[in-house]
């Protein structure tokens, strides 16, 4: 790691509590180099001091390392898995059910997860928790609105049923909205919540590196209910699940034994 780029690593971490350190550094720097440049910017002391007072530019550098990109039903053949097995697992222990999105970018990710509840557990209660570090991301979750962009893996007829369509515009509808409870975290840095039945974090942890997402993955077991599920992305594959004290049951999903 450079002087320059150690610096900047070590302010960042003392004004903010993100540890870049432990996301991969080829990539990280090279997306903040780029970033930086564009901005004007000769080196990352300059950079640092820049966004230390700048609120405009410290959201742009949190939105540059958040990489938040989404759209509901990603990878729809996982979200059939989701649907036939895992929930109708989870529907048999008849008590609420306590569910976690970790990293949750704008919002996709919960709320596919409440229209699955709605129409395959209709009266069910739950909570789903949506989290992100980035708190510009989760206000635009918590609006609800999105493009047909985000809809495009999305059956019609479900579209019609959760979203009122203005224009280009697609707003959520508030039923789904009153089961989501939207919250700034941090996962490297802050304290995870216990007894979840499902816990759901996709296409975040491949930006980390080995020593930190090893970490996560045992805080997540921590924070699961017994025979809870871990549901990872498509690049995220956990080749030996029981060192976390868990097994594969599904590709891509991994319950706590």
């Amino acid at each position: 790691m450079s002087a320059d780029y150690e610096y900047f690593v070590e302010q960042i971490k003392g004004s903010t509590g993100i540890d870049l350190s432990q996301y991969k550094e080829a990539q990280m720097k090279r997306r903040l180099t780029t970033l930086r440049e564009k901005k004007g910017f000769a080196d990352f002391k300059m950079y640092f001091q820049a966004i230390r007072g700048d609120a405009s530019l410290m959201d742009e550098f949190l939105d540059r390392m958040t990489i938040n990109v989404s759209e509901f039903y990603r990878n729809y053949q996982r979200w059939e898995v989701l649907e036939k097995r895992i929930l109708p697992e989870l529907l048999k222990r008849k008590k609420p059910l306590k569910i976690w999105s970790a990293a949750c970018s704008t919002g996709e990710e919960p709320y596919t997860l409440a229209i699955l509840l709605d129409r395959y557990a209709k009266g069910t209660s739950y909570t789903i928790h949506a989290t992100d570090l980035d708190q510009r991301v989760l206000e635009t979750a918590q609006n609800g609105k999105y493009t047909d962009r985000a809809l495009k893996e999305m059956p019609a007829a479900i579209k019609s049923a959760y979203f009122t369509q203005d224009g280009p515009i697609y707003q959520i509808k508030d039923e789904l909205k009153q089961h989501i409870q939207f919250k700034q975290h941090n996962l490297l840095a802050d304290a995870y919540e216990t007894n979840y039945d499902l816990i759901i974090c996709r296409n975040v942890l491949i930006y980390f590196t080995e020593e930190a997402k090893a970490n996560i993955y045992h805080k997540f077991s921590q924070s699961l209910a017994n025979n809870g599920y871990l549901f990872v992305g498509s690049t995220e594959q956990i080749f030996n699940p029981s060192v976390y004290g868990m097994k594969a049951v599904d590709t891509f999903f991994y319950q706590k034994q």
